[in-house]
């Protein structure tokens, strides 16, 4: 379910922390894990024709981008545009906590949406611990 930029806001406020468990029970096992993805691809194959290089996800990025989708946390928004998302993004220093859940909300959708135009960079956002980050912050808001 992907939640409309009108009424995002009550929907997510209204979750309770026992909605969110499947998404959190994720965060002992990023803390835990060394490599996120890999790119893959780039050789040539027998017939002498390069196969483009692509990211293989670890099975932990692979299980957050579905709990997220059956969560109902993605939301319909002009994410390209929206540069205060960019940002904080952007910010290793930023205090997540000084955001409410909807807004980190469409965090993750902007980075799940851009990894479909810039594969990659979920992985990225792993990596860098935005996720982890964004994570925790719902946790101890909840």
């Amino acid at each position: 379910m992907i939640l409309n930029e009108d009424n995002y806001f009550e929907i997510i406020n209204s979750y309770d922390k026992k909605h969110w468990k499947t998404l959190l029970y994720l965060i002992p096992e990023i803390e835990a894990t060394d490599k996120f993805g890999e790119m893959a691809g780039g050789e040539k194959d027998d017939n002498g024709i390069i196969q483009m290089p692509y990211y293989i996800e670890s099975p932990v990025v692979r299980r957050f981008q579905k709990y997220v989708g059956e969560l109902g946390i993605l939301i319909s928004f002009d994410w390209p545009k929206w540069d205060d998302g960019r940002k904080i993004a952007r910010n290793k220093e930023f205090n997540f906590d000084s955001i409410d859940i909807p807004t980190k909300c469409k965090l993750i959708t902007a980075i799940i949406r851009n990894d479909r135009y810039c594969e990659g960079s979920l992985i990225a956002a792993f990596d860098s611990g935005l996720i982890l980050k964004i994570l925790k912050s719902i946790n101890k808001q909840l």
